[in-house]
């Protein structure tokens, strides 16, 4: 299709590589604010970083189009007086990939190097051969006590990401940690861009939100959809390929890279507005999947859906390989055609519309 363009792949990968934990998101905000500031009217943040730019802010019918800026990480816990550094999650951090990578600890001096470290294969006996877990796994800085690490300006509660960069993986995939779900952050700014390139007049106000704090429990989505008091929310995240080795698909679904965006059925999503989304796909002939969710979607949708008054809400979701660690792995397809629903959806979408059920 072509929808993304080169400056707007050189924005990804910016953004991708930019750290930006659950809390600690401002450099990421900023990145992306600066991207998409040529195509709305004006923007807004709040207290905890949520960032919104606004087309038609004067428009008393607000749509929302809603991704989440945060990333998995973690905290130094606890110092050792040898210097070793322990520490517990900032969202869902996965300790069975810890043992052996490189991370950067954030502190007021700047970056400060570390890695986990793990014995060898070798030398480990039935007491240490264990699978990693949050008592077990450390990080090694290079020091020798607790106060050389301090000195480095470490200290409990600094924040620490692992150290990988995006990559395109076969020409077809895009690569690396954060893509859930900066890579969300990314199709809505491009779906603005479109907008604007395209000249298109909206008859509502639409509200870009790239949210804080979804790893910890739809936080940001929380607060941001109180101030809104939006009419319709449109959330993308990502969801889990199930196609490659260990997942089960009788209880997962079967869900693929490469075969289209996937809409989700649950009681937090609107069904008048998932028709219009299934309509305007099957009009515009963009492939699509299916996916059912047994309470609530796990996402912003929940946030959203059950704010204010109750807002009519739908999930568009990205389907992803191996969530949750540094190589997270998307279809480049799939992007653009997640980017081009959204659009197709907003461009047809009338003013004043109304979902309810019943009237």
């Amino acid at each position: 299709m072509g929808i993304i363009n080169d400056s707007g792949e050189q924005f990804l990968h910016r953004y991708l590589n930019n750290a930006a934990p659950t809390g600690f998101e401002s450099s990421g905000q900023q990145i992306w604010l600066d991207y998409i500031r040529p195509y709305i009217h004006t923007y807004f943040t709040d207290t905890y970083g949520t960032t919104v730019g606004v087309i038609n802010p004067d428009a008393p019918y607000k749509v929302v189009i809603e991704a989440h800026a945060d990333e998995i990480s973690w905290f130094v816990n606890y110092i050792t007086k040898e210097g070793y550094v322990y520490v517990r999650k900032n969202g869902g951090s996965d300790t069975m990939i810890a043992p052996s990578k490189r991370v950067n600890i954030h502190t007021d001096n700047g970056i400060v190097k570390g890695v986990f470290g793990w014995p060898a294969i070798h030398v480990r006996d039935e007491e240490n051969d264990k699978a990693p877990t949050l008592k077990n796994i450390f990080i090694d800085l290079g020091c020798s006590s607790k106060e050389e690490v301090e000195a480095k300006g470490v200290h409990v509660g600094s924040v620490i990401t692992f150290e990988d960069e995006f990559m395109i993986l076969n020409e077809r995939y895009y690569c690396g940690r954060a893509l859930d779900n900066r890579i969300g952050g990314f199709m809505i700014a491009e779906v603005a861009r479109l907008l604007k390139e395209n000249n298109n007049q909206l008859p509502f106000g639409l509200y870009i939100v790239n949210a804080v704090q979804e790893e910890i429990g739809l936080r940001g989505a929380e607060m941001i959809a109180h101030r809104i008091k939006p009419d319709i929310a449109v959330i993308t995240d990502v969801c889990h390929d199930t196609q490659s080795p260990m997942y089960n698909k009788i209880t997962s679904g079967d869900l693929a890279c490469g075969k289209g965006p996937v809409l989700t059925y649950g009681p937090a999503v609107q069904n008048n507005l998932l028709r219009m989304i299934i309509d305007t796909a099957q009009r515009k002939e963009i492939p699509f999947q299916r996916a059912s969710a047994s309470r609530a979607t796990g996402t912003d949708t929940d946030a959203f859906a059950y704010s204010n008054s109750g807002v009519a809400s739908a999930l568009i979701s990205l389907p992803l390989k191996y969530m949750h660690t540094t190589v997270e792995t998307v279809s480049k397809t799939d992007v653009e055609q997640v980017i081009q629903l959204i659009y197709e959806f907003l461009v047809q979408l009338p003013a004043d519309h109304d979902f309810r059920y019943m009237k």
